[in-house]
């Protein structure tokens, strides 16, 4: 569980990196999940872009996000979700 500190260190870091997903019409799938998570363990921290397009509610999205890929949310700002999940290596060192 991250705390205040943890989350607006990671904030600033993933305000300068791109998003590497984006999810639309089709909302979440099996392979969507598999793909954040590898991603999640190469980078520890994934912005994903939700599209206009996507039919599911935003908060319940980013929840079954994280749920699945077993990460944390650190924010939901406008359609964009920041997830964070340590990896084995542990690449960002957290305050």
């Amino acid at each position: 569980m991250l705390n205040g500190k943890q989350k607006r260190f990671l904030r600033g870091l993933a305000s300068t990196r791109r998003s590497l997903f984006q999810i639309g019409k089709e909302g979440l799938s099996p392979n969507l999940y598999r793909t954040v998570s590898d991603s999640l363990e190469a980078h520890e921290l994934v912005k994903v872009n939700v599209l206009k397009t996507c039919d599911t509610d935003f908060d319940e999205l980013a929840f079954d996000l994280a749920m699945y890929t077993n990460s944390e949310i650190v924010q939901k700002i406008g359609r964009t979700i920041i997830l964070y999940r340590p990896s084995k290596e542990r690449k960002i060192q957290l305050p």
